[in-house]
């Protein structure tokens, strides 16, 4: 087989980097010419595949060979066709430029492995077939065809024979009888060069689905930089975009007050309109839940902890259309403050917002699910790689983006909606773990009354090794196990309680990666 040649405008970088992002990168060398016939090292294989599938039911498999990140060239051919990766729109006023982390050739063959009950192709040529733009060499596919003959907890294996690395999937819980709900992933918060991001719409929503493997995503631009004309666009691209069973795309934007903090917000159809702090007639957080109301919006608050884009969650609550928080993003973790159960800072800037945090919001009595979502801001949802950008200087402490697990029946926007309104929903750190969460059978999100004792059930299967789960009452960790394994089952009991309470579940799992469940509240 041949070995790998290339064609880059590059910046090189090396150093090592965890999947959270948030890790010191040494800057040894910095071309900003285009280097020839250089060879490319694979760093790592990425595989990607749907969480929950019927028995012998097929899907489709998601393979991306990264190398080092380099700035993509900025190609003004007003005449391209499509999507391309060197698009007009890479550089923002903030100097973000947009960087690419997949080779930009592929010459050699991959091994397909599977665990027992596997059927599909042993091997794949990066020669057959395309990227997912025109003109589009990098090896990164979506195949379709697999399906497993066995029930259970299932990995695919991508293998590069010559150097021997290998990329593990998620975890695919293969069901006896099709499957009744399904576990979709995606993300609800980002922005593009209109806002203060990089690149159009089109663009960031073929990464999105194309790149990222996303099911689900919203563009929430901020909205106060947004014309109507400009917003009309931004609706036009999302229901163009919108492709039910593939990929589910909602409407939406960011409310960006620094008064009253950042909310975003999500129609459930293809109309809606825009909603600006900006506005007298938008301008209070009391005016806000009027319009998500009137229009059955769904309103999320955003980065809570986050000094300068705080919540205060004295400043007012509506429950018929504030149904959940952003539990992580870039910017860090909002559960709790930086402590036990949470090692990052909430900002790039050191400080934390104390009665601000998500469990500060549920200790109100506000019953909010939790949502990871990545607040990208360089042209790469689902994938952003801001701590790799040379300006601004304050990016290199970003952390990773998160994730959003979706229970649904199907992939259409009115089950994904209604899904999100009842908080089937948790959050991650960009990590795919199959995670199940239920207090006598009633599942995360819910709201019940107890006439017995509690019987909790947790389980979880990932593709990275499982240190630790907590179950967490009331903001206090009640009980806990260390499984260290990639699946679990564990099943505490807790007494009837006396009083109205909530529970919910956070996992630790290798490479400082997260989970939560959303909560499940119990009435007395």
């Amino acid at each position: 087989m041949k070995r790998r040649k290339f064609l880059e405008n590059i910046s090189l970088f090396t150093g090592a980097t965890t999947l959270t992002g948030a890790t010191t990168i040494k800057r040894t060398e910095i071309k900003k010419d285009i280097v020839a016939n250089k060879e490319k090292t694979l760093v790592e294989i990425r595989v990607t595949a749907p969480t929950v599938v019927g028995l012998n039911e097929p899907f489709w498999l998601g393979i991306k060979l990264i190398g080092e990140p380099f700035y993509a060239n900025w190609v003004p051919i007003w005449q391209r066709k499509g999507v391309t990766v060197n698009a007009p729109f890479n550089h923002s006023a903030r100097g973000i430029r947009y960087m690419d982390n997949v080779l930009p050739s592929w010459e050699d063959d991959v091994q397909i492995l599977g665990d027992d009950g596997y059927e599909g192709v042993s091997e794949y040529s990066f020669k057959n077939g395309s990227g997912p733009y025109h003109g589009d060499q990098r090896p990164i596919r979506r195949l379709e065809g697999f399906r497993f003959t066995k029930p259970g907890i299932k990995y695919i294996r991508v293998k590069d024979p010559i150097s021997g690395k290998v990329g593990i999937s998620n975890a695919i819980c293969v069901e006896k009888e099709k499957p009744t709900e399904r576990l979709f992933w995606g993300n609800l918060h980002c922005h593009s060069i209109f806002g203060d991001g990089i690149r159009v719409p089109e663009e960031i929503h073929a990464f999105a689905r194309d790149e990222s493997f996303l099911d689900i995503f919203a563009l929430t631009d901020h909205t106060e930089a947004l014309s109507d004309a400009q917003w009309n666009y931004f609706r036009e691209v999302c229901n163009t975009s919108n492709e039910p069973g593939r990929y589910v795309t909602f409407n939406g934007g960011e409310w960006t007050s620094p008064k009253y903090g950042h909310r975003n917000f999500i129609y459930p159809g293809d109309e809606g309109p825009i909603i600006r702090c900006t506005d007298p007639n938008q301008d209070t957080l009391q005016k806000l839940y009027a319009v998500a109301r009137n229009h059955k919006a769904l309103l999320i608050a955003n980065h809570t902890a986050s000094k300068g884009h705080t919540t205060h969650w004295d400043n007012g609550h509506d429950p018929e259309v504030e149904r959940l928080v952003e539990i992580y993003s870039i910017g860090g973790v909002n559960e709790i403050p930086k402590g036990p159960g949470n090692t990052f800072e909430s900002r790039i800037k050191k400080d934390e917002v104390i009665g601000s945090h998500a469990v500060d919001g549920l200790k109100k009595g506000f019953r909010l699910g939790f949502i990871g979502t990545g607040d990208d801001h360089d042209g790469r949802p689902g994938d952003s790689i801001h701590h790799l950008q040379e300006k601004p200087e304050s990016y290199r402490e970003i952390l990773g983006p998160g994730l959003m697990g979706v229970w649904a029946e199907n992939l259409t926007r009115k089950s994904i909606f209604d899904a999100l309104w009842n908080r089937r929903v948790f959050g991650t750190t960009n990590n795919r773990t199959w995670l199940k969460f239920s207090i006598n059978d009633q599942p995360m999100g819910s709201t019940f009354k107890a006439d017995k004792k509690l019987t909790i059930k947790i389980e979880a299967a990932s593709n990275l090794n499982i240190h630790r789960i907590d179950l967490i009452k009331e903001g206090e960790i009640v009980q806990y196990t260390k499984p260290n394994h990639t699946q679990v089952s564990w099943s505490p009991e807790e007494r009837q309680p006396s009083n109205p309470t909530w529970y919910y579940v956070r996992i630790t799992l290798d490479e400082e990666h997260l989970a939560w469940s959303s909560p499940v509240w119990v009435e007395s």
